[in-house]
């Protein structure tokens, strides 16, 4: 079966079902009983115009309703784009303006919008047309299943255009055809060893692949059990990701690092659970630190979480989600190597426990079936032999062919049939091991140095916001690079005091003084959709002198 709707239509008749969650309201039904109200809806989708081949773009929160329109969307043979929320209030405007240039950029036909947010985006000459998601959902009820006139398959038809983060560059439009993401599906089902009994889950936000291809594509294709929560729920309150887990026998979830640091706190606090059926847990989408994962597992094991089952791994938008897994329950698999010898001949040599200069890194698993891994010289694309570090190219079955209406920047990320992913990697004995992006290594003295040293080093500080760290690299004095930290502070205490303390952390874990440090307020930092830090962006705002900082003295 090499399209959703095939996939979609044969799960469900398994029996699985999905449960929203809204607060501490629970509401579960079949997967069964949404194929029907999608094809409904897709019928009123097909009444309103939308055609094989259209891109319908949806704006809202995780609700029922939501997933029911993802869902319809590929009934009807249209592409979906699910579009980012807002990170703060406070960004409206720019949310707006991000808005529309991913809506125009995806040459959308539809925008389905939720009510709350209609009044935020207004139309402008060009915009496509909009319906509020509660009319559509009004339209699906006057409809039935049979109303919806079902498309030709086609492998080749676009079913998702996903945005990347945006971490390093502009977004572009990572599309998706049919059978790529039937064929990344299929990979980590394999790899991860899906299980009948299986339940996943998730309060990932479904605008980053992440959530929508591995915790809500996977059982919506298969019928595996689903408890869907929104991210507003976990950020509120992150011990009910674990009490989800604990109430419904969950086996397979996921999230980025910085949320099971906050799960972590929270399983120090929480009364007895029950996370014995815990498989796989996903930590992915952004560095893996391997002394959080261990933490994690501490805490974890006094709720009857088995060890093996942390899941570090490694997936991005133009292959899907999937790209390595481990296998399952092996637990956190670390490569310890001298730090020095990384950064001058970006060789991964080997220490022992406890060396001084040591750097761990986490080992991300082997390519899911149908892709191929391999890591080159980013100068003329030789590879490399294992430890050798440079840059990892993918190919293989649930690929992107290729970024939406961007042709330049679908030929800069091929050669050869390769994807250059722009990660820093190298190979162990088959195993991807991943150091950092390409664009964000600062260089200084002919050293690579990679931020998220720095970055961490300086969250751990008293008085600094753990995980709102940037460090990166800009002309200093004499024309030779040189390290500026950026950092976010708590507002209180003695921030000379901490100021002395982050240039020393720099200084410990590279040998080097920042040339300059700047702390600005709660929430300053310049973030993605999914929370991903914006080093690049972050930097052209200090060289632009538009960083408000908090005025400390020296």
């Amino acid at each position: 079966m090499e399209t959703l709707t095939q996939r979609i239509e044969v799960a469900a008749g398994f029996g699985g079902t999905v449960t929203f969650v809204d607060g501490d309201d629970h509401q579960q039904i079949t997967w069964a009983q949404l194929h029907e109200e999608a094809k409904a809806m897709a019928g009123a989708l097909q009444r309103h115009g939308i055609v094989p081949g259209d891109h319908v773009a949806v704006l809202g929160p995780t609700t029922r309703n939501l997933v029911t329109l993802i869902q319809a969307t590929w009934l009807a043979g249209a592409a979906m784009v699910v579009l980012p929320l807002p990170m703060r209030l406070a960004s409206i405007e720019e949310f707006v303006a991000q808005t529309r240039r991913r809506v125009l950029a995806a040459d959308v036909t539809l925008l389905v919008i939720d009510e709350q947010l209609a009044p935020f985006v207004t139309d402008e000459p060009g915009d496509p047309p909009r319906l509020v998601l509660d009319e559509l959902v009004a339209l699906a009820a006057g409809s039935t299943a049979a109303d919806w006139k079902r498309p030709n398959d086609d492998p080749d038809r676009t079913a998702i255009i996903q945005f990347t983060s945006g971490s390093t560059s502009e977004p572009k439009g990572v599309v998706l055809p049919h059978k790529a993401m039937c064929a990344n599906l299929q990979g980590l089902c394999e790899i991860g060893q899906l299980q009948d009994d299986d339940v996943f889950v998730s309060w990932l936000p479904l605008y980053h692949d992440m959530g929508l291809v591995g915790l809500l594509g996977t059982p919506m294709t298969t019928g595996r059990d689903l408890v869907l929560g929104a991210p507003q729920d976990f950020t509120a309150r992150p011990s009910r990701w674990m009490e989800w887990i604990s109430r419904y026998g969950g086996t397979v979830t996921a999230g980025p690092n910085f949320a099971w640091a906050l799960a972590t706190r929270a399983l120090r606090r929480s009364e007895p659970l029950d996370l014995s059926r815990l498989r796989i847990a996903l930590n992915g989408a952004e560095p893996v630190d391997a002394d959080s994962v261990r933490a994690f597992v501490a805490a974890a094991e006094e709720h009857g979480m088995r060890p093996g089952a942390v899941f570090p791994a490694f997936g991005m938008a133009e292959v899907g989600i999937a790209g390595t897994f481990p296998e399952p329950l092996a637990g956190l698999r670390t490569d310890r190597v001298d730090r020095r010898v990384l950064e001058s001949e970006r060789y991964a040599a080997p220490v022992d426990d406890g060396a001084e200069h040591a750097k761990e890194y986490a080992l991300l698993g082997t390519p899911i079936p149908g892709l191929e891994i391999r890591v080159v010289d980013p100068t003329d694309d030789r590879p490399l032999a294992d430890r050798e570090v440079g840059e990892l190219q993918i190919r293989g079955t649930s690929a992107t062919p290729g970024y939406y209406r961007n042709p330049e920047a679908t030929a800069a990320a091929f050669r050869d049939g390769w994807l250059c992913t722009g990660d820093l990697a190298y190979l162990l004995d088959g195993q991807l091991v991943v150091c950092g992006r390409i664009k964000d290594v600062i260089i200084v003295g002919g050293r690579n140095i990679f931020p998220e040293d720095v970055e961490r080093a300086a969250g751990d500080i008293e008085g600094v916001r753990a995980g709102n760290v940037i460090a990166f690299g800009i002309e200093g004095r004499r024309g030779q690079e040189a390290m500026v930290v950026v950092a976010e502070t708590k507002g209180e205490g003695d921030l000379a005091a901490v100021r002395r303390q982050v240039h020393d952390a720099a200084k410990r874990v590279t040998g080097l003084p920042p040339q300059d440090i700047v702390f600005v307020e709660p929430g300053a930092l310049p973030k993605t959709s999914s929370g991903k830090l914006q080093r690049t962006l972050c930097r052209q705002q200090y060289q632009a002198d538009e960083l408000v900082s908090v005025d400390a003295p020296a």
